[in-house]
This record gives structure tokens, sequence and C-alpha cells, in this order.
């Protein structure tokens, strides 16, 4: 049977995907250093009011609360023997907003780094990952998620169990690197490279891209190195809402509504065929989103300067493939108003 996800994006030139998870329940109450996870059985209200958020918005996509539902993760809150309850629990709720939303949603079951290290550099084998990446997706699996999301990886070898312990599930997946070491994940890994490394997989994931990482340009910019290897796989640009600062106790993101509106159609222009939001994005800047998305046509591929100019500079010269062409001078960024 054909993906719910793939058939989606066989009627559609573009697709919007979700925002923030941790931004917006850190502003339901989520404390710092407590497992978000935790709040699919606790406060099964404030989840469901996440999704909602999203799907009122525009989103034809939205992840599931599930990002550090895997043993690793949950083990420092001695939780590691729930990992398959709580994707369980994050993907029902999910199923349950989807199916009332009176259009097509797809609940994409979000997974994220185990946050360990892989040999040879740390502790953990091949094959524990690939276990735990299968845990937490059997349990995603069980509670209706259309599709898989693996997200914020940086390590290709991550990456690679992962898609391993999707198959065993037999979960078809999208998944994004974040790109925040001058162009390159924190382990090195260039767009080229995640090109070459996703076309290398057995079982490639439907749409694959970056999110999170520095600030938007520097995501677009990365979105640009995907288009430029001539991949025809669709891709994901989940961007943050501008750069964050620190006020009176809490991380605030400078990005407005119109300036995410802007982002949204460079993306789309960039090449992107699934365009959401990452860190900062609530569904304010979703539904600027949508409406530029909808209204505003389709533009030619933007240069680096048009959108160094549209959304702020660099924050590196290089794009980490080591050309140097096409630096923009750095505009001032914008700033949202307090």
């Amino acid at each position: 049977m054909t993906n719910p996800l793939t058939k989606l994006l066989s009627e559609r030139d573009w697709l919007m995907a979700d925002g923030a998870t941790g931004t917006n329940l850190f502003n339901m109450g989520l404390e710092s250093g407590e497992p978000p996870e935790f709040w699919n059985v606790d406060e099964r209200a404030k989840i469901i009011k996440l999704y909602q958020g999203a799907v009122d918005a525009g989103s034809d996509i939205f992840l599931t609360n599930s990002f550090g539902a895997n043993a690793s993760r949950l083990k420092l809150h001695k939780a590691e023997d729930r990992a398959f309850e709580l994707s369980r629990i994050a993907a029902e709720i999910g199923r349950e907003v989807a199916d009332k939303a009176g259009r097509k949603v797809i609940v994409a079951g979000s997974v994220g780094p185990t946050g360990a290290i892989m040999q040879p550099v740390g502790d953990l084998s091949h094959a524990d990952a690939v276990a735990m990446f299968e845990e937490t997706a059997k349990g995603l699996k069980a509670g209706g998620a259309d599709v898989l999301w693996l997200e914020t990886i940086s390590a290709p070898e991550e990456y690679r169990a992962a898609a391993e312990g999707f198959a065993n599930a037999g979960m078809d997946w999208c998944g994004t690197m974040s790109f925040d070491t001058a162009g390159r994940t924190m382990m090195g890994l260039t767009s080229a490279g995640m090109v070459q490394l996703v076309d290398s997989l057995p079982n490639p994931p439907i749409a694959f891209g970056a999110n999170c990482g520095v600030g938007a340009s520097d995501l677009l910019r990365t979105t640009l190195g995907f288009t430029a290897q001539g991949t025809e796989r669709p891709i994901i640009a989940k961007g943050n809402a501008g750069i964050p600062r620190f006020e009176e106790g809490h991380i605030h993101y400078d990005g407005t509504p119109e300036l995410m509106a802007e982002y949204a159609v460079l993306a789309r222009d960039c090449g992107a065929r699934i365009i959401g939001g990452c860190c900062g994005t609530m569904p304010e800047h979703l539904r600027a989103m949508r409406v530029a998305l909808e209204t505003r046509p389709r533009g030619p591929r933007p240069s680096l300067e048009v959108i160094a100019g549209t959304l702020g500079g660099f924050s590196s010269d290089s794009d980490g493939t080591g050309s140097d062409a096409a630096k923009p001078d750095r505009p001032r960024r914008r700033r949202a108003r307090s």
C-alpha cells in the first residue's frame, strides 16, 4: 500500500509541517530538565493542544511528542523501560487529533538521537542503537503513526542505525539532520554527504533534509546544497524561528511571523517540498507561513545574496563544502519586537 505521505506528496507541490515541540511545551509549563514525553501520560490535554495548534494553523504534517522516547535518553530519568509505551501513547494522541481534522493530516512519529556517541568514537554499538530505534519505531507504529520522522541527527552512523531499526519495524520514514557547525553537522557531514548517505541506504527515506541548526538562512543554504546534487527525492526544510536569546530566565527566538513567511516562500523556491519550523516556531508563525505559501507565486531559485538580504546573514562564510564562492555581505539580522 502507498504510504499516506507519499500519496499526499503526489497530489501537492508542497506540504507544510509543524513547528516547535519544546518551545510550545515550555510555554505550557514544562520545566527545564523535565522529560516532555512524560506529558503524554501526565498532561494529555496539553499534548492534544500542541498537536491541535499545528493542525489549526494549517500544518499538513505534525510530529509526535516522542523525540526523546528511546531507552538511552529515558535512562537519565530511570524510565528506560518506558520507550515503547511513551512512543505508542504519543502516536495514539496524534491519531486522535488527525482523524478529527476534516482533511488529510499526517501523523509523523518523531524519533530523535539517542544522545550517545556511537562506536568507534563512543561506546554505543551499532546493534544497540538499532535495537533502540526499533523499539521506539514499534511503539509509534502501534499507536497509529503514518510515518516515522527521524530528526536532529548529526552522525551518519546513527542515521544508518535508525534506518535499519525502522526497516525491522516495517515502517516508512523521513529523516533530517542538523547542520549547525559552519555548514556541516556536528560530526562533520556536509549537505552533499547527506545526499550520498541517503542514496546509499537499502531503505532510503521518503523525504530527507535539514532541521534546527543555527538559523533560517543557514538552513536554506544547506537546502540549496541538497538541490545542487540533482536529487529527485523530496527535500525537507524545518528551520528555527530566528536566533535564540535569553530573556527573563527563558530562551526566546527573534523570528517574527512575517519573517517566517518569507523563509517559507524561500524554502519552497530553494526546492523544498516539505516546509516547517523548528525551535521557536509557534502557531502564529505557521499561520503566516501557510498564507504565504498559498498566496505567493513560486519564484526563481534564490541566490545566497537574496537569502541573506531577506532573512539575515549566515553564521559562517563557508557552507561546509570547501567552496567560498558567492559569499554575501552580512546584513543586520531583523529582530522581532519584544
